[in-house]
């Protein structure tokens, strides 16, 4: 199995201004994330849009990113939907097109109990023989995956480890101990942008952050340090990235979603990467006076 570790962005796609896929846009992101050194690609996660894309876009997104990367650092794709079959489905599409591995979330809208998320891992590994990452985000799926249950089903070889971004640090710390414990059956990744270093401190294995997408080369000069145990450079990476993460709270005309990715995406335009901020629909870009907002953050953190 490929060994996941490091720093793994979920890739924030662009769209023309009439909604459809910028095919363009979204190959010079993947360049400059394999170019400012990350360890793999992470696509159609949260910040990848991949509860909201179509079916033919799905197949875009996966094509291309896989093609960029071409074998220098393994892609993971999200197959996030709201019960079992659905994803195996996506899990097909992804196999066929020459994913590394899957990220699935537990099973929502109508479905709910722990007995239920464990049968749909599982079923999902039952389905496929590329390693599954379970993504814990219970904002969406509002399912808190229990630290006790991710150890089984790793130790059972269902999960080859966890995406996390429940938010939930203390659950983060004791999900590392239980997993040392247990021997490392996991590889454990944060999605908490704003406190990496304390991941690492914990023992993670890397990290998962949408803001790796404006910044990518901070992320990866905090995981070369932590490699080296240099946790002065570990903190001083993260003081400056957290500051830089302030773009996606000055949106006080959208919330959620839009406010957050929006601001991604708002950044990605004005460092000449994205032609457009376009969202997916409903959801509005942000304001002219967001926008200068943002770019005063990305100006005074040394981002644009």
């Amino acid at each position: 199995m490929t060994d996941f570790h490091g720093v793994i962005p979920p890739v924030v796609i662009a769209r023309h201004e009439d909604g459809t896929f910028d095919e363009e846009s979204t190959t010079k992101n993947l360049n400059r994330l394999l170019e400012a050194g990350v360890d793999g690609l992470f696509i159609l996660g949260s910040s990848g849009e991949g509860a909201f894309v179509t079916a033919a876009e799905r197949d875009q997104v996966v094509k291309n990113a896989i093609a960029v990367a071409g074998g220098k650092v393994p892609v993971l794709v999200g197959c996030i939907d709201t019960q079992t079959s659905r994803v195996i489905e996506h899990i097909k599409h992804a196999e066929a097109a020459g994913a590394d591995g899957i990220v699935a979330t537990a099973p929502f809208y109508a479905l709910g109990g722990l007995p239920q998320v464990e049968r749909h891992f599982r079923l999902l590994h039952e389905a496929t023989s590329l390693p599954i990452f379970a993504y814990d985000i219970p904002v969406c799926v509002h399912v808190k995956l229990p630290p006790e249950l991710l150890i089984k089903l790793g130790k059972d070889g269902v999960l080859a480890g966890v995406k996390d971004s429940s938010g939930d640090d203390v659950s983060f710390r004791f999900l590392t101990q239980l997993n040392n414990e247990a021997g490392h059956p996991l590889r454990l990744f944060t999605g908490h942008e704003v406190v990496v270093d304390g991941a690492y401190l914990s023992g993670a294995d890397g990290s998962v952050p949408g803001l790796g997408n404006v910044d990518p080369w901070g992320y990866v000069r905090q995981w070369q340090a932590y490699q080296k145990g240099d946790w002065e450079t570990v903190r001083a990476e993260q003081d400056r990235l957290a500051r830089l993460m302030r773009i996606t709270g000055v949106a006080t005309s959208i919330t959620g979603f839009g406010g957050g990715v929006g601001a991604f995406k708002q950044a990605l335009k004005l460092q000449g990467i994205f032609a457009s901020a376009t969202m997916p629909e409903p959801v509005a870009e942000l304001t002219e006076e967001e926008i200068a907002q943002i770019r005063e953050i990305l100006e005074a953190e040394g981002a644009l």
